[in-house]
């Protein structure tokens, strides 16, 4: 049934109103593929830290695209052309770039499918929708592929200053509570330009890109990567892959439809085809959060347990170090975990394990943050600024955390 293209506004509480531009991008946001986002967390099981991180991958998406309007404002206002055709394709790519996600945002790509990233996913959502609408996405694609011919572009949707990262810093800060990761993300789309056909940063801009960096270093320790979330989402990932094997054992698991399919089958790029995505398409955190609310009462030991500490929040311990974990310390806790509950060391290694976690708040290898100075020439962030800081945030910081049991289970 096709609706009439009424609503042109959302009222977002970072921005206010934002304006849907066209009705492409209305019969988009209204397509069931993307409505799915709704029930996509953006911050995965992080509110069991943060409580108010309960906002999903369609604040994100709508914010981003709105950032992306103003964005295409300034470089026009600059000099810089940009057809309506190309502002319709960089709204597009930057509204889809993560229609892609999975339940949770990433627990189902370590899980239940295969070296199948987001990104893929939502290149093969788009490629459908651009079927769908007879063509109107062949732009957008090209700019989210990263082959359209204006580089500057591709940058807008996929760089270390995209739209993306401008908005989801400020959003996911917002709704944590951590001040200290809002950035100014209208001060830095102002201060955009374009020089040689790649995004530059005006040199007055310069402090701004400072905080975006220091930011993002802080966003991520404090909040992407926080041992409770670490130690969640490690816990969900297993829980799913325990599920899968049950089901490939042919134990009887009670699940939606959706997920079930995804647990009974082997999911890779070569067999991810038009009936998996369709498939995939209804599935998202509430089919993960009733399924668990029924495992938890399973005969199964570890699926039971999983479940447990994950809907009642009496998570797994985990320490994290600045060395790799010896492995006589995972030898014993696991061995220990064999003998109380009498089970097997594949059982006991669902919840004895080890791992690394890394940041790098600014990759200066392959995309540059260029700042245009006065006299016209380009300078990369860390050479440009005087914050001795910056030089630090371009080397990776990696940190070794181990899981296990608390006293008692």
């Amino acid at each position: 049934m096709k609706s009439s293209n009424k609503l042109k506004i959302f009222n977002d509480p970072i921005y206010g109103f934002i304006t849907i531009p066209n009705s492409l991008i209305f019969d988009l946001i209204q397509h069931k593929y993307f409505q799915r986002l709704r029930r996509i967390s953006q911050m995965g099981l992080s509110y069991l830290v943060y409580p108010g991180a309960h906002h999903t991958r369609f604040h994100h998406a709508l914010g981003s695209m709105h950032l992306m309007q103003n964005a295409i404002n300034v470089l026009r206002f600059k000099g810089i052309s940009i057809s309506e055709e190309e502002e319709n394709g960089l709204l597009i790519a930057i509204l889809l770039h993560d229609i892609g996600h999975g339940p949770f945002s990433h627990a189902m790509e370590h899980s239940l499918v295969n070296d199948v990233s987001h990104e893929e996913i939502s290149l093969r959502f788009m490629e459908a929708l651009n079927e769908e609408f007879n063509g109107s996405l062949t732009l957008a694609i090209s700019i989210f592929k990263g082959e359209y011919q204006r580089k500057f572009m591709c940058e807008l949707i996929s760089s270390q200053l995209d739209m993306d990262r401008a908005d989801y810093l400020k959003r996911d800060s917002f709704y944590t509570g951590v001040a200290e990761g809002n950035i100014n993300s209208e001060r830095l789309i102002t201060m955009l330009n374009v020089v040689d056909d790649h995004l530059v940063v005006e040199e007055k801009g310069i402090y701004s890109v400072e905080k975006f960096l220091v930011a993002r270093r802080f966003m991520y320790w404090q909040v992407y990567l926080h041992k409770t979330g670490v130690v969640a989402e490690q816990l969900l990932t297993r829980t799913l892959k325990r599920a899968k094997e049950l089901v490939q054992n042919k134990v009887q698991l009670d699940c939606s439809a959706p997920l079930f399919y995804f647990l009974n089958s082997e999911v890779n790029a070569e067999s991810f085809n038009e009936e998996t995505l369709n498939i995939f398409s209804k599935l998202d955190d509430y089919d993960i959060v009733a399924a668990m609310k029924q495992w938890q009462y399973h005969d199964d030991f570890v699926l039971r347990n999983l479940c447990e500490m994950i809907i009642n929040r009496d998570l797994l311990k985990i320490k994290i170090k600045n060395k790799p974990i010896k492995k006589s310390e995972l030898v014993a806790h696991v061995e220990a975990l064999m003998a109380k509950y009498s089970i097997s060391k594949d059982e006991a290694d669902y919840f004895v394990f080890n791992g690394e976690i890394t940041n790098v708040a600014y990759q200066n290898k392959n995309k540059h943050i260029n700042i245009l100075l006065k006299n016209g020439k380009i300078k990369d962030i860390v050479k440009a600024s005087d914050q001795l800081n910056l030089k630090a945030l371009s080397k990776p910081v990696t940190k070794y955390y181990m899981c296990y049991p608390k006293n008692k289970m």
